[in-house]
Order: structure tokens, then C-alpha cells, then sequence
């Protein structure tokens, strides 16, 4: 097989412990939270003890100020016991580097040390009801008087919703300009006017608190915009690839997790006085996965590297979005099949695996939004009208 080059032994010593953490800390209490819908604070705080928050900070807000491969793991250990409830991705990997790239000075200080400690929690609300994927098409308002703005609007889908103490908000300052017209802000949890509607019940990642929020009136300081005015679009637009290759990491990990089990269970299970495994089928089926998640494995460290030296760029995040998460849902998909009836039983792990899985098509862009990026790029100056694309 194929050696992952990627790790060196403070790494591979970094692993360790945080698979210790995970199995203590996480998988005893899994089953619970997803009944929950939520995680809760304790988890955080025990997180940010153990420095497994945010772990690319620099220690002057009070990070360790390691390379990104750091938090690559912590990420991985989680999906490969299929711990989907944490929403560590988002505070982590999203809104503290939104914060550590484009906030003040004031904002990097205040915010930045509590989100390692796991005292707030944070989240990104961009998605609402009517914008999904077109981030342009937002309708949530900002509006400037004096030395505040008001926001009115609503989010949908909101990841760590429920939870947040921080809230990286994607605005329309200018409702006339289209993407120029995008305004972040940092909105605070407690701030008046600031509602969270339901915790939306979901066919998986039941433990993760996905959320509904509403803004009324929401009046804050000007200092609280995140990046400049109208500049929002750009800055989400910048931070893609990162989500989506964050995206493609848990697809090839669990692409990976789901064959091994299905390896176990079926080299054990028998019909028909012989194992499942003795069938051709089986070891056609899973030889044919195993040999495209090696390919989707190599190709992810790739982009891993690329992205820490500041070369990954959209398409190639797209082409790696794309081929992990079709993977992913086509391998717990055929991965199931081979358990059987049991296959559908909740307590099962292969089974949350499957109800799991099928947002990975949709989070961080959809897969037709990665199609249109990569087809565009290869008919560049080429195509003479939108559908095309």
C-alpha cells in the first residue's frame, strides 16, 4: 500500500493522544447526544483543556501555533469512529480562521483565545432560505446608522447554532451591488434581537445542533465588522477551498473506516455455511472501493500539502470535493448492502455512516456547483452562455 508521507513523529505522537481523548471523552457519550441533538459545553471546554481546539492559533492568542496537519487529525480521528456530533470542524477549521485572517487586532485578542479554550463557541452563518451555494444572493440585511449597523434577516442550516457564543455573519450592506454588496460581521450569541429558532431534526449528524436563526433589529458597533465593507464575498470566496478540501479529508477517512468494517463483519458473518467474505461478490465489491479510496487518499494529501504551502487552488478543491464525497455515499451505500438487514439498524455503525453521508453532496457546495467550477475552467473563454457551464 501506498505510505501516507505526510506526518513526522510529533504527528504521529499528536495522534495518539487525541484518539485517546476521543475514546474517552466522545464515543461513551455519542449515543446520547445524538438522542440530545447537541453537544454539550462540558465537551468543549475538555477539548480546549487538552489543546485539541484551534490548533493552527498562534500562541500570542493563545494557540500552540502548530501547522495545520495538527488539526488534519484531530478531524480524522473523530470521523474514523464516526463521532459526527463535535461540531469542532466548523469553530476550528472556519470561524477561527476567518478571525485569524481578516479580524483587528481587538478581534483577534478578545476572540481567538476563548474559541481555543472552548469557552465560546463558534459558528458561520451564511446559508438562508433562499441562498444556498449562490452566497451572492443573500437577503439578510445591514444597515449603517452612526457607528452601528442593524441587521435584519434569517439563516437556515446553521451548523453549532444552537451553541454559539460567535457568530461570523454574512450581510447585504449594499442590497444594489450583488457580491460587492457582501458585509461580514461578528455577531455575539447574547446580543438583543439575536434569536435561535429550532434545532432542526435531520436524517443524520443528529448530534451536531443545526439551527434556524433569526435577526431583529440586531444592533451592533461598526468594530464589528469582520474584513472591509463589501468585501465579504471575496473573503468567503477565498476561504472555500479549505472547507471543501476539509470536506474531501472526511470523505476519504470515512471511505476508508466503512470498508475496514465491512471487511471485519463480513470475514466473520456467514450464509449458506460459508462467510459472506468467500462470496465473489464481496471481494469484488470491496476490492473495487478499496482500490478508489487509495486513489482518493493520495490525491486528498495532496491537496493537504498544496494547501499548507498556499497552492490549492478552487478547482482542484472542487475536483477533490467532488470525487471523495460521490465515494463516500457510494461506499457506505455498498458497504450496507453487504451487512444486510442489519445494515439498517441504528445501533450499527455502518448505518449512521449512511444517513451521515448524504450531506457531504450539499455541505461546502454542492456536487453540480463543483461540476459547474470545473467545466467552466476547462471551457475557460470558451463558452458563449451560462448553461453551458
Amino acid at each position: 500500500m501506498i505510505e501516507r508521507t505526510l506526518f513526522k513523529e510529533e504527528h504521529d505522537m499528536w495522534r495518539e493522544t487525541v484518539r485517546r481523548f476521543v475514546e474517552k471523552e466522545i464515543v461513551p457519550f455519542h449515543d446520547q447526544w445524538e438522542k440530545d441533538g447537541v453537544v454539550p459545553r462540558s465537551l468543549w471546554l475538555k477539548a480546549g483543556e487538552q489543546g485539541m481546539l484551534c490548533c493552527t492559533v498562534p500562541t500570542e492568542y493563545g494557540g500552540l501555533g502548530l501547522d495545520y496537519l495538527f488539526d488534519v487529525i484531530l478531524f480524522e480521528e473523530l470521523w474514523k469512529v464516526g463521532a459526527s456530533a463535535p461540531g469542532f470542524l466548523i469553530h476550528t477549521d472556519l470561524v477561527a480562521t476567518y478571525i485569524l485572517s481578516h479580524g483587528t487586532p481587538e478581534q483577534k485578542a478578545y476572540w481567538l483565545p476563548k474559541m481555543v479554550s472552548g469557552e465560546a463557541i463558534g459558528s458561520l452563518g451564511m446559508t438562508e432560505p433562499h441562498a444556498g451555494s449562490d452566497l451572492k444572493a443573500i437577503r439578510t440585511k445591514a444597515v449603517r446608522e452612526g457607528d452601528e449597523f442593524v441587521i435584519n434577516g434569517q439563516k437556515v442550516f446553521i451548523s453549532n447554532g444552537q451553541s454559539c457564543d460567535i457568530l461570523v455573519l454574512a450581510t447585504k450592506t449594499d442590497s444594489a451591488a450583488g457580491a460587492k454588496g457582501v458585509t461580514l460581521f461578528i455577531v455575539e450569541g447574547d446580543r438583543a434581537g439575536f434569536k435561535r429558532g429550532r434545532n432542526l431534526e435531520k436524517l443524520g449528524m443528529k448530534g451536531q445542533d443545526t439551527s434556524e436563526l433569526f435577526f431583529e433589529n440586531v444592533r451592533i458597533p461598526a468594530s464589528n465588522m469582520l474584513g472591509e465593507e463589501g468585501g465579504g464575498f471575496g473573503v468567503m470566496m477565498g476561504k472555500l477551498p479549505q472547507e471543501r478540501l476539509a470536506q474531501a479529508i472526511r470523505s476519504a477517512t470515512v471511505t476508508e473506516t466503512v470498508i475496514q468494517w465491512t471487511v471485519d463483519y463480513t470475514a466473520e458473518r456467514k450464509a449458506f455455511d460459508q462467510t459472506i467474505a468467500d462470496f465473489q461478490n464481496t471481494q469484488f465489491v470491496l476490492a473495487d472501493l478499496k482500490a478508489r479510496s487509495v486513489m482518493a487518499r493520495v490525491f486528498t494529501d495532496k491537496c493537504i500539502e498544496l494547501f499548507m504551502h498556499g497552492k490549492l487552488d478552487p478547482v482542484t478543491a472542487a475536483m477533490a470535493k467532488m470525487t471523495t464525497s460521490e465515494l463516500h455515499c457510494e461506499a457506505v451505500d455498498k458497504c450496507l448492502q453487504l451487512f444486510g438487514g442489519w445494515g439498517y439498524i441504528w445501533e450499527y455503525p455502518i448505518c449512521r455512516a449512511y444517513a451521515d453521508a448524504r450531506i457531504v453532496k450539499i455541505a461546502g457546495g454542492s456536487i453540480e456547483v463543483m461540476k459547474m467550477i470545473i467545466s467552466r475552467d476547462m471551457f475557460k473563454g470558451r463558452l458563449k452562455g451560462r448553461s453551458t457551464a
